[in-house]
């Protein structure tokens, strides 16, 4: 085991693809020497040059629509875009492009696109930087949509994202980057659908996912001085979604809690309807 913070699990998720196939390139603003803006491609450009580290112009619209294209035409891209809030901007290019190029070809074209969204608030950057819109995403068809919380986890979906053939919407949150974790020494790709129990508990269930995992956890620490074992289950992947683990676990202990920091219940209702009933 090894202590790792969630950004350089990112990073090193990264980079070991990019090891492996020379088809893996980054592109997004200051990713290259700059290191990224919460400094999670730190050293790529140096070791892969600038034909795989691109930076690209202050526009959302064009780093979403090149790697599209980038993917459409065998490259497996990986971009960044500063603030989940921005991907206004890029909106067209993931929904009405990537995330429906494979069923409007019959399945003859792959879109092998990893798109990195910084997520959520706490670092006092504005409200238009501080969005946590992973319920729009994940009600797209054609997206998948997976949001860690922890530095393995980072690393082990990561792998999983640049592997997949179809659009990956890969949601981070910008206050776990600095935070360390304990990772294996050898870290394996993480399938999507596949939530993980972080906490066993016989009284409730607590569901979440990101960084509201760690906030979960220290909840259940607080209930069990008051005689209450909390389980806490880490979705990890919003799209698609553990149906058969949260059903198993919620309706043998029969209290589900879900948590999370989207707007109004969109998420939260899915993952009822879908996981719980």
């Amino acid at each position: 085991m090894r202590k790792m913070t969630y950004g350089e699990g990112i990073r090193e998720g990264m980079r070991s693809k990019m090891l492996e196939d020379p088809n893996v390139v980054l592109l997004g603003e200051d990713v290259g020497p700059y290191g990224g803006t919460f400094g999670v491609t730190k050293g790529l450009w140096e070791q892969f040059g600038e034909e795989r580290v691109r930076d690209t112009p202050i526009s959302e619209g064009i780093i979403v629509g090149a790697s599209v294209g980038a993917a459409a035409t065998g490259l497996r891209p990986v971009a960044e875009l500063m603030f989940i809030d921005f991907l206004t901007f890029g909106m067209d290019g993931l929904v009405n492009q990537a995330a429906k190029m494979r069923y409007m070809f019959g399945g003859k074209i792959s879109v092998p696109l990893v798109l990195r969204l910084p997520a959520g608030g706490g670092i006092s950057a504005g409200a238009q930087h501080s969005g946590s819109l992973e319920a729009w995403v994940t009600h797209v068809p054609g997206l998948k949509v997976v949001y860690p919380s922890n530095a393995q986890d980072a690393w082990g979906m990561m792998l999983t994202a640049i592997e997949d053939d179809n659009p990956v919407v890969y949601i981070e949150s910008k206050v776990l980057y600095s935070k360390k974790y304990e990772v294996d020494d050898k870290v394996a790709a993480i399938p999507f659908g596949v939530a993980s129990i972080k906490r066993e508990g016989s009284d409730v269930s607590i569901i979440t996912y990101g960084k509201q995992v760690d906030d979960a956890l220290s909840a259940a620490r607080a209930l069990a001085k008051e005689g209450i074992e909390a389980e806490v289950i880490d979705l990890r992947s919003l799209y698609p979604l553990d149906q058969k683990g949260i059903r198993l676990n919620t309706r043998e202990y029969n209290i589900p809690q879900l948590n999370d920091q989207t707007f109004k219940f969109l998420l939260p209702l899915q993952i009822m309807q879908r996981g719980l009933y």
